[in-house]
């Protein structure tokens, strides 16, 4: 076996399909199956299966799986130990981020790192549901992610680190009926009509959550999943809507309230695959991406 062959391998255990590796790896997907034929003939019991249509890694397969990421983290270590290279101040970062941690968390880097012999930033917007955050570390140095504090955690395949656990409040108008009350229960909530992202998004499983503590269906005026739209929609009339109470601009218009009986809170987190943090330029952005959000939470 070598280290392409268990770089296959491992890709295969998060997508599912050699077609689908192929795409990540840019080559063809016969060259895929050939490697997977080669490995498997170096190991004694099987390596996958078949599962519908997804080939899905058995358990042997996802032990080898596993210890792949150390191999892969141990070679890329090896490959940076010129120390010109591994301690390189000012080597490039690329930092992928959904729309309301880019908004907040964006700025804050490049001024804080804007200093000549400091890491060199490239930065990127990526509004992705849930599920596809972990594959981004594919591209990306570092990856800001967002999830709902009581869903599961990252894959393995993936470091984690939470930057802020941050709460999610029901924005309305200022002179909406409900704004003199100081916290909002979901009954409270229940009959109005709501504003919120599109499937797959964190912020769904919230409302959920509501009209399962409430007892009755919420009714679902408009799907939008940025939240600078949804705060003019919500001053505009457009019905209610969960904002981050940090990471989102305050509008003039609007009043943020805590909402109790569900948990709503989202966890930021800054992804990375283990090996990046060998390089002192990506631990060096890793951590300003602490200090910013001690800044954001203030």
């Amino acid at each position: 076996m070598d280290e392409r062959q268990l770089r296959i391998l491992r890709e295969l255990g998060e997508l599912g399909s050699v077609t689908a590796v192929a795409e990540a790896l840019l080559v063809t997907p016969s060259a895929i199956s050939q490697q997977l034929r080669l490995l498997q003939r170096a190991i004694p019991v099987p390596l996958t299966e078949r599962q519908g249509r997804r080939l899905a890694l058995t358990d042997a397969g996802q032990a080898l799986a596993g210890a792949a990421i150390e191999v892969e983290t141990a070679l890329e270590r090896a490959r940076h130990t010129v120390a010109e290279f591994v301690d390189r101040p000012d080597g490039e970062v690329s930092v992928a981020a959904f729309h309301s941690g880019a908004s907040a968390f964006f700025p804050l880097l490049l001024r804080a790192l804007a200093a000549p012999d400091g890491p060199r930033l490239s930065l990127a917007d990526a509004d992705v549901t849930q599920d596809d955050f972990p594959q981004l570390t594919r591209e990306y140095d570092l990856v800001l992610a967002h999830r709902l504090e009581h869903t599961p955690g990252w894959p393995r395949t993936v470091t984690a680190t939470t930057l802020l656990r941050e709460p999610l409040d029901v924005a309305m108008p200022a002179d909406h009926p409900l704004a003199v009350k100081r916290r909002l229960t979901p009954r409270d909530v229940a009959d109005q009509p709501w504003i919120t992202a599109h499937e797959g998004f964190p912020v769904v499983a919230t409302l959920d959550a509501i009209a399962t503590a409430a007892g009755r269906r919420l009714r679902l005026a408009h799907r939008i999943n940025e939240f600078t739209v949804v705060a003019e929609a919500v001053a505009a009339g457009g019905g209610l809507a969960l904002l981050p109470r940090w990471t989102v601009r305050p509008h003039p218009a609007l009043v943020l309230k805590p909402l109790s009986g569900v948990r709503a809170r989202r966890h930021i987190d800054a992804l990375h695959r283990p090996e990046r943090t060998a390089r002192k330029a990506v631990r060096t952005v890793l951590a300003e991406l602490h200090r910013a959000a001690e800044t954001i939470r203030g």
